[in-house]
């Protein structure tokens, strides 16, 4: 008979909050439920530009440039995530499910001391005010995807409320851009890693069995 206890517990996914400067985690986010689905999309950044055919009839780009890349593809992601405070009844919620809500939207807001900040510097007279830098984001996904994102969509939609009108449950939609070397200084911790991701897909690709001539109808070859 399998006991409860042999029943090996899924990896969760989730956010972790690294210092920028000093490459430290602050904090880490663990969904409460992984996505039923990922939605990933990854676009090549093409050297002839979005109109070129590279075929040299109606495209506009040099034909030398065809095959040719100018960096990482753009990749983004999408998934849904659910909160829900009833499926954790054994921890206290007197704010309902307001404090999870509150740190993934202070992945796209500044701080107020760093809103006070800047105000302070207009004040001063400063002419040009360096935008605010936020915290570094990764996204895990089990061991094999750990990488820089930064997040491009958030829309909750929240579905029932306690007795103080708090949230107890929700669903997010969440929308994220890979962050890649072309978008993240030399040196920087998210380049790093971005490069640490991307040299395990490259073992996973020479992982994948390779097919045959035969199979594609070209007994002979090409």
């Amino acid at each position: 008979m399998t006991r409860y206890a042999d029943i090996p517990k899924p990896i969760r996914s989730g956010l972790v909050i690294v210092d920028p400067d000093l490459g430290i985690p602050q904090r880490v986010i663990v969904l409460q439920f992984n996505p039923d689905a990922l939605e990933r999309s990854v676009a090549p950044q093409a050297a002839g530009g979005e109109g070129d055919s590279g075929g040299g009839g109606s495209g506009n780009g040099d034909r030398n440039e065809a095959l040719r890349l100018k960096g990482p593809a753009q990749e983004t992601w999408k998934f849904t995530a659910e909160i829900d405070a009833t499926d954790q009844l054994d921890v206290a919620a007197p704010d309902g499910i307001h404090p999870e809500l509150a740190v993934l939207e202070m992945l796209v807001q500044p701080t107020t001391a760093q809103l006070r900040a800047a105000t302070r510097l207009s004040k001063k007279g400063t002419i040009e005010i360096s935008p605010i830098e936020t915290p570094l984001t990764l996204f895990t996904w089990g061991s094999k995807r750990v990488i820089p994102v930064r997040l491009t969509e958030l829309s909750v939609n929240e579905s029932a409320f306690d007795v103080n009108l708090n949230p107890i449950r929700a669903s997010l939609s969440i929308g994220m851009k890979v962050l890649t070397v072309s978008d993240l200084p030399v040196g920087h911790p998210g380049a790093e890693l971005y490069l640490a991701h991307l040299a395990q897909k490259e073992q996973l690709a020479r992982k994948a069995r390779g097919g045959t001539f035969a199979q594609l109808g070209l007994g002979r070859g090409i």
